[in-house]
């Protein structure tokens, strides 16, 4: 697959196995994510277009892992489980938490990752990014310096991403108060500052500053 999509893209794809991935995240090992991967195949549909996304789903909550997740990988401090599946191929735009996030992918896909120490004046310029290979059952952490987004299909029928966060995470905020720090202006829900390319019209919408500066790249697969 990842001889393919480096065939048919513009910019290299690298495998999460790689030593390009250690400055974003690691590996995620000694879990076992059978039941959540069992849940999403059964409870959980693709779109027809575009991407859902929740942040938090009681029943994924419920399952054993969810205290071990909580208990270890985040030392005790309250998580959520989630999930985002859909069918984007561009980049559009970028994200950040103050905290690591676990994707498991319950499907292959592609991640765009960059690092939040190459934001310039709230811009983040398209070509410092690297693209990433996530096969399907492998779980990774994220860093919080990591910037990334939406994954992006390698096949016509969509992915499916498990998305663990602190709680909390890509909820509505309950009021937003801009300060002299110029960070202040990348947020845009609970833990979550955006930069967004001005073609993203759904973040724009929602209020998202426009920084991602260059081509609304397309991955092909």
């Amino acid at each position: 697959m990842i001889n393919h999509l480096n065939k048919v893209n513009d910019v290299t794809v690298y495998s999460v196995f790689d030593d390009a991935f250690k400055p974003y995240g690691r590996i995620v090992k000694g879990y076992d994510f059978t039941e959540l991967c069992t849940y999403m195949e059964e409870h959980t549909a693709i779109p027809e277009s575009g991407n859902v996304y929740f942040p938090s789903i009681a029943e994924m909550e419920a399952f054993p892992v969810f205290d071990t997740v909580r208990d270890t990988l985040y030392g005790g401090m309250p998580v959520q489980f989630g999930y985002c599946n859909g069918r984007n191929t561009t980049y559009n735009g970028f994200e950040y938490h103050k905290g690591s996030e676990i994707n498991i992918a319950v499907t292959d896909f592609m991640l765009v990752l960059g690092h939040t120490w190459e934001i310039e004046d709230n811009q983040y310029f398209v070509g410092k990014e690297k693209v990433f290979f996530v096969p399907q059952g492998t779980a990774i952490e994220m860093y919080q310096s990591t910037l990334h987004l939406s994954p992006c299909r390698v096949t016509d029928a969509g992915f499916k991403d498990i998305v663990i966060l602190p709680r909390g995470t890509n909820t509505p905020l309950d009021a937003k108060e801009n300060t002299t720090d110029p960070e202040s202006a990348l947020l845009l829900q609970k833990n979550k500052w955006v930069l967004a390319h001005k073609d993203r019209e759904p973040l724009v919408k929602q209020g998202a500053h426009i920084g991602l500066i260059g081509e609304n790249k397309e991955l092909k697969y």
